[in-house]
């Protein structure tokens, strides 16, 4: 470290060592040593690009990052925080709870130090900013990757759930560990800039990443307040933690996060980046034990649609009526599992004394309360 930060440091810390010095560590922490040196064993795949099948027959329950789809958007060759500028820089965009017109956020993202940065993410960008979107679009200004262009919520039309963001931060900026809404799963295109993730999936018998702790109905996730603070604080076991995927996504690709996975992601410099949830028909399952049975965690629904899982199996049984049948017989199948096991568990406890469990014989209890 430079003798000014450690002067400084050591001034902050006077009478108040945790009110100041924490946050003061955390906003000048490199992130370097956390991002570096990725264990072979923990690197997310990278893939030059994939078709629908091969997407889902081999990949919609990793994560994996692919180099080609987005290097032939026009607005990968055209956007730069500049270019943005000129074009849009008197359109507000929201920023986490406040909106701004671009031209003022980026002067703060352009001159910020705080631990954790104010990050611009946006869900109407499309409209707001005129682009076309889709190939069959003459001028498109970008188009879903292929291999992601199955998706089932579009089965509700102009009813679906909040779906796509344009995220634009600066370095350090990013997201504290989470799990897409509804079940959904996610690809991320990263347009200007590097983002580092570190990833855990979600099984019956695995815990929450190191450092997050959540509710019992997994309504509330608590953890260290910036990404910093989780890094210096917990980083290090996550890395040794089994099931552990780590990688860095470089302008021009795109990291898929498959449904019910947990991640944090940071910006290893100033970033613009597309983002989009969609619903792959080996989640349908996830996804409508999620709308069915945490009705009161999903999200993203206009407040017209009142019963979104009605709304969903509706849509579905008008357009894939077999999916949803084989969707909903493997929900049943579940559940009777489920009902198995604690039939057991009650006829050994009217018979003798026991030890409480649902055994070890791999079934999985996810997204079923």
């Amino acid at each position: 470290m430079h003798a000014d930060f450690i002067l400084k440091l050591r001034q902050a810390s006077k009478g108040r060592p945790y009110v100041l010095h924490r946050p003061f560590l955390c906003a000048h922490t490199s992130l370097v040593p956390y991002t570096t040196n990725i264990p072979t064993r923990n690197a997310i795949p990278r893939l030059g690009d994939l078709s629908p099948t091969e997407f889902s027959a081999l990949w919609s329950d990793r994560p994996f990052i692919l180099t080609a789809p987005v290097r032939e958007w026009p607005v990968y060759k055209e956007w730069d925080t500049s270019a943005m500028l000129r074009q849009f820089g008197e359109i507000e965009f929201r920023q986490e709870s406040v909106d701004w017109p671009l031209k003022t956020y980026v002067e703060y993202m352009e001159n910020n130090t705080d631990e954790s940065p104010l990050y611009l993410f946006d869900r109407d960008f499309v409209e707001k900013m005129r682009l076309l979107v889709g190939k069959e679009e003459g001028n498109a200004s970008y188009w879903i990757p292929n291999c992601f262009g199955e998706d089932l919520f579009s089965v509700l039309g102009t009813h679906r759930p909040d779906s796509r963001w344009l995220i634009v931060g600066p370095a350090r900026s990013g997201s504290t560990f989470h799990k897409d809404p509804n079940a959904t799963s996610a690809w991320n295109a990263v347009l200007r800039g590097s983002k580092y993730w570190i990833m855990f999936p979600t099984t019956a018998d695995s815990p929450p990443p190191p450092g997050v702790y959540v509710s019992e109905d997994q309504s509330e996730v608590t953890s260290p307040l910036s990404i910093a603070e989780w890094l210096i604080g917990f980083h290090a076991e996550a890395r040794r933690t089994p099931g552990c995927l780590e990688g860095i996504c470089y302008e021009g690709e795109v990291l898929h996060v498959p449904s019910g996975w947990w991640h944090l992601v940071v910006n290893l410099d100033a970033c613009i980046a597309i983002t989009q949830n969609f619903v792959p028909r080996s989640h349908l399952p996830s996804v409508l034990s999620f709308l069915r049975d945490k009705p009161d965690q999903v999200s993203g629904f206009k407040k017209a649609v009142t019963k979104p899982y009605e709304a969903f199996v509706r849509g579905m049984q008008r357009e894939y009526p077999d999916l949803l049948t084989q969707a909903i017989q493997e929900l049943d199948k579940k559940s009777g599992a489920r009902k198995r096991k604690w039939d057991v568990a009650i006829g050994c406890a009217k018979g003798q004394a026991f030890s409480f469990g649902f055994g070890t014989d791999g079934d999985s209890d996810e997204g079923i309360v």
